[in-house]
């Protein structure tokens, strides 16, 4: 099979970026070696489990430390019995008198813990753009399978959907078998969303007249749909509201053509969702490694909670090219006094792409002071 090596976009019309800042991005890349892991008062105290007032037996640990060590192992791409034994070793470097959730326990409540989605603050609507993703379960790679002619039949995989607005935040997420439309999943991912959409962007997967229906009502009332039409697809004569916007699309790309439609519309904004998934395999893996599906839904999650804490890291360390300005930012723990005598309780982060966590407040204990 012949690889392209020219691309079909004339340098022309390509967009030349030049990197603006140099000394802070060189140092923010030497930052991401940089590992602090936090443990606050509040965590230590919130650790064990408190008992539920049932007969029987109870549980010993809470969703936080189960969720923190599923984290921790995400991050360092560890399995159950290495998270375990890097948990043990944190606590017992910072000498707190806690104790550490096995791996049965960890493969077990990893199926019914509550992972909570950390906070993402929008100012004005949503530019809300979707696509999806295949995660491996087990089986070789599409590469392999081609080259080696190997059957279907011994892999498989899950879909991931994700729903990212304009500041590169993962903002809703969900895990669906292969066979399942994308569409019918959007419409799913649109009941996760608080905010108003002002504009949403997908590829040609989600061109059906519920997916419309849906954008309508979650939408803002002057809504801008851009989806490509099929090839096939005819202008529907009796068509009402956000479906009024099909007909226009399929009327112009009659006219100019689709590449020119495609300018117009700023249809090219479903590169956001390509770079979303672009990093979520790149730092977390394109493979599942639970077998469960209720613990691979966990697992998702949890990645995209990484991800989006990455992201809010990387807006503040961020190469500054031409034309393009990047501000700091800082994520403030959910219930935490931003306005107390020792200043500003933040999360803070160092790295991007890399195997890092640094969370943390003024209260806490880190690994360094023992």
């Amino acid at each position: 099979m012949a690889v392209r090596t020219r691309s079909k976009v004339s340098p022309k019309f390509k967009t030349k970026y030049r990197v603006k800042n140099w000394p802070v991005y060189d140092i923010a890349l030497r930052d991401r070696g940089d590992i602090t892991v936090w443990f606050d008062e509040e965590s230590i105290c919130a650790w064990n489990a408190p008992a539920n007032g049932r007969p029987g037996g109870q549980r010993r640990y809470s969703d936080l430390a189960i969720v923190t060590a599923l984290t921790l192992g995400t991050v360092f791409h560890l399995p159950l019995r290495q998270t375990e034994g890097f948990v043990a070793s944190l606590i017992g470097l910072m000498g707190l008198d806690l104790q550490t959730p096995d791996h049965t326990t960890l493969s077990r409540r990893c199926r019914s813990v509550e992972v909570p989605r950390p906070p993402v603050c929008h100012q004005g609507p949503l530019h809300l753009v979707i696509d999806s993703t295949g995660l491996k379960i087990l089986g070789d790679g599409e590469w392999q399978a081609h080259k080696y002619r190997t059957s279907s039949r011994r892999r498989s995989w899950r879909k991931l959907h994700l729903a990212i607005d304009g500041d590169g935040y993962i903002i809703a997420s969900a895990l669906s078998d292969r066979i399942v439309p994308d569409a019918s999943v959007g419409i799913s991912i649109l009941e996760q969303i608080d905010g108003t959409i002002a504009r949403f962007t997908a590829d040609g997967a989600y061109d059906s007249r519920p997916m419309y229906e849906a954008l309508g009502k979650a939408g803002a009332s002057d809504i801008r749909i851009v989806v490509p039409p099929k090839k096939t697809a005819i202008v529907d004569s009796r068509a009402r509201g956000p479906w009024c916007q099909r007909n226009d699309a399929i009327e112009r790309i009659g006219k100019v053509g689709r590449r020119q439609w495609r300018k117009e519309s700023g249809a090219h904004q479903q590169a956001r969702a390509e770079n979303g998934m672009s990093r979520y395999k790149r730092i977390i893996g394109d493979r599942l490694r639970a077998k469960h599906r209720e613990s691979q839904k966990t697992e998702a999650l949890i990645a995209v909670n990484v991800i989006n804490r990455m992201t809010a890291v990387r807006r503040g360390k961020a190469p500054i090219f031409s034309g393009c300005n990047s501000r700091p930012t800082t994520i403030a723990p959910a219930g935490s006094n931003r306005s107390g005598d020792g200043g500003d309780e933040v999360i803070e982060a160092s790295g991007v792409e890399g195997r890092f966590w640094r969370l943390g407040e003024h209260a806490g204990r880190n690994v360094s002071e023992r």
